[in-house]
């Protein structure tokens, strides 16, 4: 049987270090609001970066890419606004997502906008 929360905590882990490895550096884990959460919150250089990480075994069910819909995207931006606003930051963002599906880990910078 496999667990869920344990499988998105390792997938979160190696999009967390695939990221700081290629220069990124780690903020925030599982930022939650009432109605939202991200998954990592990254600085790349002056930039914030909200990482949604979507994991998936290769199954009929679709892609990890496939898994992130509009609700899902609407949450992680009402997280993202609470984040900046709890911080008091007025800096560029954007919104990535690590997708790994199977063996397979892909980023995809500027994977969704805010509006």
């Amino acid at each position: 049987m496999h667990r869920p929360h344990a499988i998105g905590a390792a997938a979160e882990e190696q999009a967390a270090r695939h990221l700081t490895a290629r220069g990124l550096r780690l903020l925030a884990r599982n930022y939650r609001c009432k109605g939202g959460e991200i998954d990592l919150v990254m600085a790349d250089g002056d930039t914030l970066v909200f990482v949604e990480v979507r994991a998936r075994a290769p199954s009929r069910f679709g892609s990890a890419g496939e898994s992130i819909t509009a609700a899902k995207r609407a949450r992680v931006v009402l997280a993202a606004r609470h984040y900046l606003a709890s911080q008091r930051l007025d800096r560029p963002c954007r919104f990535d997502a690590v997708l790994l599906d199977g063996a397979t880990l892909e980023w995809l910078r500027g994977a969704f906008e805010a509006g």
